[in-house]
Protein backbone atom coordinates (compact mmCIF):
# COMPACT_ATOMS: atom_id res chain seq x y z
CA UNK A 1 0.00 0.00 0.00
CA UNK A 2 2.92 2.38 0.57
CA UNK A 3 3.23 2.78 -3.21
CA UNK A 4 -0.31 4.10 -3.44
CA UNK A 5 -0.56 7.84 -4.05
CA UNK A 6 -0.72 9.97 -0.91
CA UNK A 7 -4.07 11.29 -2.07
CA UNK A 8 -5.46 7.78 -1.75
CA UNK A 9 -3.64 6.88 1.48
CA UNK A 10 -5.23 9.89 3.18
CA UNK A 11 -8.82 9.03 2.24
CA UNK A 12 -10.73 7.00 4.82
CA UNK A 13 -13.07 5.55 2.18
CA UNK A 14 -10.13 4.20 0.16
CA UNK A 15 -8.45 2.80 3.28
CA UNK A 16 -11.67 1.10 4.45
CA UNK A 17 -12.05 -0.49 1.02
CA UNK A 18 -8.45 -1.73 1.08
CA UNK A 19 -8.91 -3.11 4.60
CA UNK A 20 -12.15 -4.82 3.56
CA UNK A 21 -10.35 -6.47 0.66
CA UNK A 22 -7.68 -7.83 3.01
CA UNK A 23 -10.33 -9.02 5.50
CA UNK A 24 -12.25 -10.75 2.72
CA UNK A 25 -9.12 -12.58 1.51
CA UNK A 26 -8.28 -13.70 5.04
CA UNK A 27 -11.83 -14.94 5.55
CA UNK A 28 -11.72 -16.94 2.33
CA UNK A 29 -8.37 -18.47 3.29
CA UNK A 30 -9.77 -19.54 6.66
CA UNK A 31 -12.51 -21.54 4.96
CA UNK A 32 -15.27 -19.46 6.54
CA UNK A 33 -18.14 -18.46 4.29
CA UNK A 34 -19.10 -14.97 5.41
CA UNK A 35 -22.64 -15.11 4.03
CA UNK A 36 -23.19 -18.47 5.74
CA UNK A 37 -21.87 -17.02 8.97
CA UNK A 38 -24.09 -13.94 8.65
CA UNK A 39 -27.28 -15.89 8.00
CA UNK A 40 -26.62 -18.46 10.72
CA UNK A 41 -25.73 -15.70 13.22
CA UNK A 42 -28.91 -13.77 12.36
CA UNK A 43 -31.05 -16.87 12.86
CA UNK A 44 -29.31 -17.73 16.13
CA UNK A 45 -29.83 -14.22 17.46
CA UNK A 46 -33.29 -13.46 16.07
CA UNK A 47 -34.97 -16.82 15.64
CA UNK A 48 -36.88 -18.02 12.57
CA UNK A 49 -37.10 -15.36 9.88
CA UNK A 50 -38.25 -14.83 6.33
CA UNK A 51 -35.65 -14.57 3.59
CA UNK A 52 -36.53 -10.88 3.15
CA UNK A 53 -36.00 -10.20 6.86
CA UNK A 54 -32.66 -12.03 6.76
CA UNK A 55 -31.61 -9.90 3.81
CA UNK A 56 -32.46 -6.70 5.69
CA UNK A 57 -30.77 -7.81 8.93
CA UNK A 58 -27.54 -8.99 7.33
CA UNK A 59 -27.22 -6.51 4.48
CA UNK A 60 -26.97 -9.40 2.02
CA UNK A 61 -28.77 -8.89 -1.29
CA UNK A 62 -32.05 -10.86 -1.52
CA UNK A 63 -30.93 -12.89 -4.53
CA UNK A 64 -27.75 -13.89 -2.66
CA UNK A 65 -29.80 -14.79 0.44
CA UNK A 66 -31.82 -17.24 -1.64
CA UNK A 67 -28.65 -18.97 -2.86
CA UNK A 68 -27.15 -19.06 0.64
CA UNK A 69 -30.37 -20.46 2.14
CA UNK A 70 -30.37 -23.17 -0.55
CA UNK A 71 -26.77 -24.10 0.33
CA UNK A 72 -27.48 -24.08 4.06
CA UNK A 73 -30.67 -26.13 3.62
CA UNK A 74 -28.85 -28.68 1.42
CA UNK A 75 -26.22 -29.02 4.17
CA UNK A 76 -28.89 -29.49 6.85
CA UNK A 77 -28.02 -26.25 8.67
CA UNK A 78 -31.43 -24.60 8.22
CA UNK A 79 -35.02 -25.68 7.72
CA UNK A 80 -37.69 -24.01 5.62
CA UNK A 81 -41.29 -24.14 6.74
CA UNK A 82 -44.42 -22.27 5.67
CA UNK A 83 -45.01 -19.08 7.64
CA UNK A 84 -48.29 -19.56 9.54
CA UNK A 85 -48.94 -15.81 9.30
CA UNK A 86 -48.37 -15.68 5.52
CA UNK A 87 -48.53 -18.88 3.50
CA UNK A 88 -46.80 -17.18 0.56
CA UNK A 89 -43.46 -17.12 2.32
CA UNK A 90 -41.22 -19.50 4.20
CA UNK A 91 -39.70 -19.14 7.61
CA UNK A 92 -36.06 -20.14 7.84
CA UNK A 93 -34.92 -21.66 11.11
CA UNK A 94 -31.65 -22.92 12.49
CA UNK A 95 -31.17 -26.67 12.97
CA UNK A 96 -28.98 -28.34 15.58
CA UNK A 97 -26.44 -28.97 12.81
CA UNK A 98 -26.68 -25.28 11.96
CA UNK A 99 -25.82 -24.33 15.55
CA UNK A 100 -22.76 -26.59 15.38
CA UNK A 101 -21.76 -25.06 12.03
CA UNK A 102 -22.19 -21.56 13.43
CA UNK A 103 -19.91 -22.42 16.35
CA UNK A 104 -17.25 -23.72 13.94
CA UNK A 105 -17.56 -20.61 11.79
CA UNK A 106 -17.40 -18.42 14.90
CA UNK A 107 -14.04 -19.95 15.75
CA UNK A 108 -12.73 -19.39 12.20
CA UNK A 109 -14.01 -15.82 12.10
CA UNK A 110 -12.51 -15.03 15.52
CA UNK A 111 -9.14 -16.39 14.38
CA UNK A 112 -9.39 -14.32 11.20
CA UNK A 113 -10.15 -11.19 13.25
CA UNK A 114 -6.98 -11.79 15.25
CA UNK A 115 -4.90 -12.05 12.08
CA UNK A 116 -6.57 -9.04 10.46
CA UNK A 117 -6.21 -6.82 13.51
CA UNK A 118 -2.75 -8.11 14.54
CA UNK A 119 -1.01 -4.71 14.38
CA UNK A 120 -3.51 -3.21 16.85
CA UNK A 121 -3.64 -3.65 20.61
CA UNK A 122 -6.90 -4.53 22.36
CA UNK A 123 -7.94 -0.93 22.97
CA UNK A 124 -7.24 0.04 19.35
CA UNK A 125 -9.23 -2.96 18.11
CA UNK A 126 -12.20 -1.93 20.22
CA UNK A 127 -11.88 1.68 19.10
CA UNK A 128 -11.68 0.76 15.41
CA UNK A 129 -14.64 -1.60 15.68
CA UNK A 130 -16.66 1.03 17.51
CA UNK A 131 -15.87 3.72 14.94
CA UNK A 132 -16.72 1.45 12.03
CA UNK A 133 -19.97 0.43 13.72
CA UNK A 134 -20.89 4.12 14.11
CA UNK A 135 -20.23 4.77 10.43
CA UNK A 136 -22.27 1.78 9.33
CA UNK A 137 -25.13 2.65 11.66
CA UNK A 138 -25.14 6.27 10.53
CA UNK A 139 -25.38 5.31 6.86
CA UNK A 140 -27.79 2.37 7.31
CA UNK A 141 -31.20 2.67 5.88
Amino acid sequence: MSTAPVRLRTKASWLVNQAATVAHRLTLRSGARRYHYGILAALDEGGPSSQAALSRRTGIDRSDVVAVINELADAGHVDRSPDPADGRRNLISLTDDGVRQLNQLESLVSDTQDVFLAPLDRAEREQLTGLLARLVEHHAG
